[in-house]
């Protein structure tokens, strides 16, 4: 996992082919004059979902973990809470990986928790079970994913 500010992504733009490409967008882009959907950049190897999801609270929300994508968390109009506890700690399936949703849920509760600020990312890797959108009301963000 890595959080990091967005004025400063060259250093992890490095761990990936398509990070430079994916951070290069969203610091040109405005996502909140854009509508909700999806923004393909690079058909299913690199694109954005751009949300507004209601938040949940923390006893709510479940933990997810992915294995074929990075995922890289934008809060875009408030601060969002997430929820984080490694992948070789999960014991408790919630639902089965699925390999058509890249998605597996877990019904564990994260070990820390943490705040994502507006200008800020959030990079998840396949070892990091995590549970975002939490707080109160909603939120406008983006989740982009990378084939890795």
């Amino acid at each position: 996992m890595i959080l990091g500010d967005l004025s400063d992504t060259k250093r992890v733009e490095a761990l990936h082919p398509l990070l430079g490409k994916l951070f290069s967008y969203i610091k040109e882009h405005d996502f909140l004059s854009d509508s909700i959907g999806r923004i393909e950049l690079d058909g299913d190897r690199v694109f954005i979902n751009n949300d507004y999801p209601i938040l949940r609270s923390q006893s709510e929300q479940v933990i997810e973990v992915h294995r074929r994508y990075l995922d890289v968390h934008v809060p875009l109009d408030a601060p969002e809470i997430v929820g984080w506890k490694p992948l070789c700690d999960l014991k408790e399936v919630q639902q089965t990986y699925s390999e058509e949703k890249d998605c597996a849920f877990y019904s564990d509760r994260p070990s820390t928790y943490f705040t994502v600020y507006p200008g800020q990312f959030l990079i998840v890797f396949p070892e990091d079970g995590h549970a975002p959108i939490i707080g109160e009301g909603r939120l406008r963000k983006i989740c982009a994913k990378i084939k890795l």
